[in-house]
């Protein structure tokens, strides 16, 4: 399941919503609604997010964090190190050979560096 797709279910089971309620409204199948909620399918198209944003009305913030999770939901994504260092292509290749080998806190510790490492490049808060 994608981190998009896990927040759409999610969203469903709130407001008491079927896979097929939802699907129809849509205007897109069952099958495909649950290959995009359990990563089958790449990230929603821009006009299928902004449909989903009006179906469950939500705004601003929300609807920025859906848009958020969708980017971050290819279940097959691609590293180009193309122009990087022999280590950054290393670790690239190590991270996609060895990802399904890891556990939650694992992957949380990555992330964590990750974060971190994207909070030094922006600099401190104003």
């Amino acid at each position: 399941m994608t981190p998009f797709g896990e927040r759409v279910r999610a969203m469903r089971a709130e407001r008491g919503v079927t896979l097929k309620q939802m699907a129809e409204a849509l205007g897109v199948s069952s099958a495909y609604l649950s290959a995009l909620e359990h990563g089958k399918r790449g990230r929603p198209s821009w006009p299928l997010l902004q449909a989903i944003i009006q179906y469950f009305n939500v705004i601003w913030d929300e609807a920025d964090e859906l848009q958020r999770l969708a980017e971050l939901s290819a279940p097959r994504c691609v590293i180009d190190t193309t122009g990087l260092s022999p280590r950054a292509t290393a670790v690239a290749n190590r991270l996609a050979g060895e990802i399904a080998h890891l556990n939650e806190e694992e992957i949380g510790a990555i992330d964590a560096v990750l974060d971190a490492a994207r909070r030094r490049r922006s600099g401190p808060a104003a």
